[in-house]
């Protein structure tokens, strides 16, 4: 065992943890700060790996509409609105109260967002914004943003530890004091693979749980490690329910928003039907479903608050059906013609023409409107694999992209318990159901450097306890190697994505829920083994069992939809609940106490709003209904 002490210990280096990283050292001076990361630094995690056709970091600027006084509020109102009312106000407002800040430390580290002639910031309306706030370097904002980032802390005095899976958290008289980690890499035997840190304070930066699902668009590794290691210690969760999912690219991990939905391809089965069709009323016209498909490109995760997510629910059902679902930009879509758009999409298209070709041609196919709005994207699938010249679909699914909830904050960063802290998407109570484009990249810089701050502060004045520390990794050592009974990891692993694609994804009923979590209960109880995959896989798959519970737990307990969280009476019903229960503005919280999974539900801090509003900006949903009663079947 190899022991280490340290002031402050963060866990992850993608865009959170490498700004609180910054922030903790600046702030200790001589103190000792270590960053543990699994995988490569600058090549693991999703702010090294993230790419969009136009990448989002949602910042207020002195430009930025509407202007006037104290223009972030706007900002906070969008948060708290598109949030569904369950996001901390006081988070909220940090958020949007921050991000210039935020943006201008970017900028002086040297990360090329784009301006325009005037030498202004180019901004651009993403899903969820009453105004223009996305900033964007292209494509690859988030990898610009790591590698600024990565030369920053490789120039300051930061300890990095790659290679180093965190497994487990230490816990003494209510104070987090220390962690136990894994190398990775096979080879050695299990005891000089650890590695025991006692730490003044310590900080969750492991991003979300993707692999919780079995398609999804993160990058290897991303398997709620902080989730779980925050659990088990008995920090608070919250909104791990709310995940975002949208249509992505399987083959190439492409979130297929903007242009990609823009252009209006055809959404086709394997055998070239259309089936959009088959989930509307049976007289929809087709130019409302393509209106529909046009408008998802500015709405891409599922939401009940848009009535696009009738887009979601039928790639879903006929996935779920045995069909495989395609983006066709070879063919005009039944019935469609450019002119019919409604003329607020067409001023919105021509906005974003870059290549502009005869307006006769947009009649003819997706991929010459797609040619004409973003011929990168065309270039960039090409090298990926898919040649949308030569008329090739792209298969898609409904992908899990983000998750909105985690380990619960406040607006320093520290979680329930002392010693704790978390950022980023491992963080819970900033965003709510849903949350505007480009406010995840904001989140981790803004609570990266929050945190990272006060668990600096936190550390001045706390001692070590190496030997508390050292006496529970003897103790977990006997853990690991009795991790020879039970089942493979590998099937374990499959039957968790099993569970959670059908159950908890896009649809979404008590029945299906329960069935789900039936099955988990019977995996928990056999328990994981190390397999040919190895010791960290087996330890990545435990945590991934408790997220799963965490989630479909939560999921059954919130019986409304509520931004990307669609419940139904049943699988068959055409549409989900609305939101009418009383207490659906209150989050679920989680905790482990004695062993026990409990959750309640609580009131979340109320946001303040702009002294020019006197009422907030409602969500407006309307009451839909199944075609059955209450209680049919």
């Amino acid at each position: 065992m190899e022991r280490i002490q340290c002031d402050v210990l963060i866990i992850g280096a993608g865009g959170a943890g490498l700004r609180a990283a910054i922030e903790a050292s600046e702030t200790l001076k001589k103190g000792k700060v270590l960053l543990a990361t699994k995988g490569i630094f600058g090549k693991s995690g999703v702010t090294a790996t993230a790419c969009s056709d136009r990448m989002a970091f949602h910042a207020t600027l002195p430009e930025t509409e509407p202007g006037g006084l104290d223009p972030w509020r706007y900002h906070a109102e969008d948060i708290y609105r598109i949030g569904g009312y369950v996001s901390d106000g006081d988070l909220a407002s940090i958020l949007a109260k921050e991000a210039q800040r935020a943006f201008e430390y970017l900028d002086l580290l040297g990360v090329p967002f784009a301006r325009r002639e005037d030498g202004r910031v180019d901004q651009f309306i993403t899903d969820g914004s009453e105004y223009a706030r996305a900033c964007y370097t292209g494509p690859r904002t988030a990898i610009h943003i790591e590698e600024a980032l990565l030369k920053k802390v490789s120039s300051i005095n930061i300890r990095m530890m790659d290679h180093c899976m965190i497994a487990d958290l230490v816990k003494y008289r209510g104070r987090v004091i220390g962690a136990i980690g894994i190398d990775e890499r096979e080879g050695l035997k299990v005891e000089d693979r650890l590695k025991v840190f006692s730490s003044k304070a310590i900080l969750l930066a492991t991003g979300g749980a993707g692999e919780v699902f079995g398609v999804h668009v993160f990058p290897k590794g991303m398997t709620g490690d902080g989730y779980a290691l925050g659990y088990r210690v008995g920090a608070e969760l919250v909104n791990m329910e709310f995940i975002q999912i949208g249509p992505a690219s399987i083959k190439t991990r492409l979130n297929c928003s903007g242009s990609l939905m823009r252009a209006v391809p055809r959404f086709v089965n394997e055998g070239g039907e259309e089936f959009l069709k088959n989930y509307f009323p049976s007289k929809t016209p087709p130019s409302e479903i393509s209106a529909l498909v046009f408008e998802k490109g500015s709405s891409w995760p599922v939401s009940l608050e848009k009535k696009t997510h009738l887009i979601d629910v039928a790639m879903f059902k006929e996935i779920a059906q045995g069909h495989r679902v395609f983006l066709d930009y070879s063919v005009n879509p039944e019935g469609f013609r450019f002119q019919d758009l409604d003329p607020k999409w067409q001023e919105r298209y021509e906005r974003e023409v870059k290549s502009r070709i005869d307006p006769g041609q947009r009649t003819a196919s997706p991929f010459l409107r797609l040619s004409e709005i973003n011929p990168d994207v065309i270039d960039w699938l090409k090298v990926h694999g898919i040649d949308l010249r030569r008329g090739e679909p792209m298969e898609i699914a409904p992908c899990i992209q983000h998750f909105q909830g985690g380990v619960k904050i406040r607006g320093k960063g520290e979680s329930s318990l002392k010693g704790l802290y978390a950022a980023g998407e491992c963080a819970g109570g900033q965003h709510g159901a849903n949350r505007p484009g480009g406010n995840a990249l904001l989140d981790g810089q803004v609570f990266g450097r929050i945190s990272g701050r006060q668990a600096a502060e936190t550390a001045k004045n706390l001692k070590q306890e190496p030997e508390v520390v050292f006496r529970r990794a003897k103790k977990f050592l006997s853990k690991l190697n009795r991790m020879d009974e039970g089942k493979e990891a590998s099937w374990v692993r499959k039957e968790i994505q099993s569970i959670t694609s059908r159950f908890a994804s896009v649809v979404r009923t008590e029945e299906g829920l329960r069935e789900g979590l039936k099955r988990l209960t019977v995996l928990k109880r056999e328990g994981v083994a190390i397999d040919g995959k190895g010791l960290a896989f087996a330890l990545e798959t435990e945590n991934l069992l408790d997220a799963a519970e965490m989630i479909l737990k939560a999921c059954l307990l919130r019986k409304e939809s509520r931004g990307p969280h669609l419940f139904f009476r049943r699988f068959e019903a055409p549409h989900p609940l609305p939101s009418r229960d009383p207490k659906g503005r209150r989050y679920i919280v989680i905790q482990n106490r004695s062993g026990k999974m409990v959750l309640e539900r609580r009131v979340p801090v109320k946001l303040k709003f702009h002294p020019m509003r006197s009422t907030p900006l409602e969500i407006r949903i309307p009451l839909q209904r199944d075609s059955k009663p209450s209680g049919a079947s």
